[in-house]
């Protein structure tokens, strides 16, 4: 949970813009984007095989693999 205290001669803005950092930093953003539709878990395995996929791919092309 994101807690915010206003700080003195604080003016409401710079408090919401404070809010929207600590909540993009603690990932609940991310999170709820995440969950937003149900996906299946099979969905989720494929992505997760795309992605490695190309994370191996590009590191080979970068010399980075072994």
């Amino acid at each position: 949970m994101v807690k915010l205290t206003v700080r003195e001669r604080e003016s409401i803005q710079e408090a919401v813009r404070r809010f929207r950092k600590l909540v993009e930093r603690s990932g609940i953003k991310k999170e709820m984007r995440r969950r937003e539709f149900f996906e299946k878990p099979s969905e989720t395995n494929r992505r997760a095989r795309l992605r490695a996929e190309r994370r191996t791919k590009r590191n080979r092309l970068l010399g980075l693999g072994a």
